[in-house]
């Protein structure tokens, strides 16, 4: 199919849900699902479902808010603390399961009560190319994931953001905080506090896209290839090396091969079965 084929299929999708609650983050995905299914269904008709908890930043939630009402779109805010879901601080490699499974619960709770017909999560093609576990939370609970099944990219989903005049359009890409650390590393409130200090002095530095990965006393920088030599700028590097040790690390590492998806997937072996 075709972008136009694909977007008329993400309509006929939505409209067959009736209503819908989103789990919605304010990223590139779950906005433009968001609006496209306000288009096709009327705000009445759709709910956002944000979670709030320590894995997830300040910043991002209240970008949430700020886009629920641009979108004219009721917004629940329901406050939630991965944490304390057993298994999850432990960081196994099937983490994302129990933190989706959580969320979904949310949602359809919700939808139950509001007699919402169905439960959406944003979910992309590109999202089968990488180690997702809560894409089998997804599938136990019947959450339907309509970007793809209209088969849209990322890529593509940037492409029909702009069309549609939505800032999110050019976002860098966001995943939870518990992302940022090694499987099997414990993952407590006082680390992701370290990670989202020093993810947000990149921000505010003009970096668009990054990520700071928890090594115990070392903090590997990600950024993108073409950011490369505006890190290690004399005066930013020096910037971020007393910011980084002020959080609390000791070592600051610059990784050469820059910024990617999944970086803390690379060495896991999957059996089947």
């Amino acid at each position: 199919m075709n972008l136009i084929e694909k977007q008329r299929r993400l309509t006929e999708i939505l409209t067959s849900c009736d209503s819908v609650i989103l789990a919605f983050s304010g990223g590139v995905d779950s906005t433009y699902l968001l609006q496209a299914a306000v288009e096709a269904l009327g705000a009445d008709r759709v709910v956002a479902l944000t979670a709030t908890s320590p894995t997830y930043p300040a910043r991002e939630f209240n970008e949430s808010v700020e886009l629920a009402r641009r979108l004219g779109v009721r917004q629940i805010v329901i406050a939630s603390n991965e944490l304390e879901i057993p298994g999850f601080a432990d960081n196994p490699p099937r983490r994302c399961y129990h933190c989706k499974k959580e969320l979904f619960q949310l949602c359809l709770d919700q939808a139950s009560k509001l007699g919402f017909r169905q439960v959406l999560d944003g979910a992309n093609l590109d999202d089968l190319a990488d180690y997702r576990p809560g894409r089998e939370a997804a599938k136990e609970l019947s959450i339907r994931s309509p970007l793809l099944e209209a088969m849209l990219t990322k890529e593509e989903i940037r492409t029909l953001s702009r069309q549609a005049g939505l800032p999110t359009a050019d976002k860098q890409p966001f995943a939870c905080l518990a992302s940022r650390f090694p499987y099997g590393t414990r993952i407590t409130a006082e680390r992701l506090e370290q990670i989202d200090r020093c993810e947000s002095l990149l921000r505010d530095m003009g970096f668009a896209t990054f990520r700071v990965r928890y090594h115990d006393d070392t903090a590997r920088i990600e950024v993108a290839l073409d950011e490369l030599s505006k890190i290690i700028d004399d005066e930013v590097r020096s910037t971020l090396v007393t910011e980084f040790k002020q959080a609390g690390f000791t070592y600051i590492a610059l990784d050469l091969e820059g910024y990617r998806t999944g970086s803390m997937n690379q060495g896991l072996v999957f059996q089947e079965g």
